[in-house]
């Protein structure tokens, strides 16, 4: 009998995920209202000419329905066989766009060629994701072992390190979305906590630095800070050590000296007591690689590598903040961490966002008749501030609906991966699912005040081609290579 995958063409729309598509639809639909509602005028009467942002949308969601469908037609082994081949053109495409002498907002992430400006960071994360899909599914890899590991976060952070050349630093930081697929496919877990642990550090010490502990001349910040590292390495040690005895051992001595230290500079001499803190996590730290010596248990010495690591992380972020990064960068860092308002600078956009989600109350104030949007107050309401618009004119239903419809893709998204039969498919679903979750939290939460403002599109919402066909590709090759999961068996 031939093969059933000769029989693809005819059968592949049938096995379509028409859930995913009606979702799809669905978020385009929503996405061209809000596009409307933010980009229109008092006064005028069209909106679906070519010369509005709203009907050039319109060209945008068709050319990639057609995107789509192109993509539905071709064979899914493409995309495993040149995988690679297609990641090596977008690397080249993002390190020519470093050079490009076009510079927009202070980015040069963009190719303009005549009227039609391409963004091909859009484009380079489902290329990414078919390379690492690529690579973790050939024969051999095995992601506990740290050649194949770093070869694997290698694929991610070369595309990240040329955007971050081309000025777009929150575009690049979506690639440490990958890192949740890496998780599902058995990176340790420590790996992802140490990164939850660097955040903590970061925010934690910037926020109560210039604050002091008491009577002493001790930053709250800091001392903070090191207690976290004393107190995460102990628990380390009692969760991949299996030794509670060392560990409640080491907890006592490390937290309890820091505690006598504490008494001492409130009670008898003020001093600070950071000192104490560091020598007892480096005291910590010699005696787990002691302990790894006599016991070549490897976790001993990665537990010691996360205590000194955190130490000379939270240093180096401390420099990088205070006397690498430029003003404006900083104000929007303190904004972030209610250190400063600044509402008529780098606050600005947040503020305004804030109140425009606000005044839509629970029913919101109905299609195109948003004030804060129609009014202009909202810097790129169209694009990376959309969602206010769905605050203000849908209220606060209207908003809960659109992230319903964002859980129900995340949640479809899946559903499909696990039940692919071939590793390559459930890689790349889950480099699909982590790249919309990481846009979706990351752009409602900057709109809502809640994460930093990186400047990164929610999904099939914001204006613009690049965004709307890059999430398109990601999609659809995924529903290509899930329509075909049953087609590889022989009749």
């Amino acid at each position: 009998m031939a093969p059933v995958a000769d029989k693809q063409p005819q059968g592949v729309f049938r096995a379509l995920d028409k859930w995913t598509v009606g979702i799809y639809v669905a978020l385009l639909v929503f996405g061209w209202i809000s596009v409307c509602g933010a980009s229109y005028t008092y006064g005028s009467t069209d909106i679906f000419s070519m010369s509005s942002r709203s009907g050039m949308q319109i060209v945008w969601i068709a050319t990639s329905l057609a995107l789509g469908f192109v993509i539905m037609m071709t064979d899914d082994r493409m995309y495993s066989t040149f995988a690679y081949l297609i990641y090596g053109a977008l690397l080249l495409l993002l390190f020519v766009t470093i050079f490009n002498p076009h510079e927009i907002k202070g980015s040069r992430s963009w190719l303009v060629l005549g009227p039609l400006r391409i963004q091909p960071a859009e484009f380079a994360k489902f290329a990414t994701a078919l390379a690492v899909a690529k690579l973790m599914s050939s024969y051999g890899f095995d992601i506990h072992r740290w050649k194949d590991f770093a070869m694997a976060v290698g694929v991610v952070l070369l595309p990240m390190l040329f955007i971050v050349g081309q000025k777009e630093t929150g575009s690049a930081l979506v690639y440490l979305s990958f890192f949740l697929m890496f998780y599902r496919e058995g990176m340790q877990g420590s790996i992802l906590f140490t990164g939850v642990a660097m955040v903590i550090y970061f925010v934690v010490g910037v926020k109560y630095e210039h604050i002091l502990l008491l009577d002493t001349p001790t930053s709250v910040g800091m001392f903070v800070v090191l207690l976290l590292v004393q107190i995460f390495s102990v628990g380390m040690v009692h969760s991949y050590c299996n030794n509670r005895r060392v560990a409640y051992l080491l907890g006592l001595i490390s937290v309890g000296v820091t505690l006598l230290a504490l008494l001492f500079s409130v009670f008898v001499i003020p001093f600070d007591i950071v000192w104490i803190q560091l020598v007892a996590i480096i005291s910590l730290a010699l005696y787990l690689v002691y302990q790894g010596l006599g016991s070549r248990i490897r976790s001993y010495f990665f537990i010691a590598l996360f205590a000194i690591g955190s130490v000379l992380f939270f240093y180096s972020a401390d420099y990088v903040l205070n006397d690498v990064m430029k003003p404006h960068q900083r104000v929007r860092i303190n904004v972030l961490l209610g250190l400063d308002e600044d509402l008529a600078g780098a606050g600005y956009n947040v503020h305004q966002s804030e109140i425009a989600i606000g005044s839509g109350g629970l029913q919101g104030k109905g299609f195109l008749n948003g004030t804060q949007t129609k009014l202009k107050f909202v810097p790129e309401q169209d694009t990376d501030f959309i969602f206010c618009t769905v605050g203000e004119e849908e209220g606060f239903v209207g908003s809960a609906g659109v992230l319903l419809l964002f859980l129900a893709l995340i949640l479809r998204l899946i559903y499909l991966a696990e039940r692919q039969p071939f590793k390559f498919g459930r890689i790349y679903g889950y480099c699909v699912l982590s790249i919309f979750l990481f846009h979706v939290f990351i752009n409602v939460g900057m709109v809502l005040g809640l994460t930093p403002v990186i400047g990164i599109p929610l999904p099939f919402f914001s204006y613009g081609g690049s965004s709307l066909w890059g999430f398109t590709i990601l999609l659809f090759i995924f529903l290509r290579i899930d329509a075909s999961r049953n087609q590889r068996n022989i009749a």
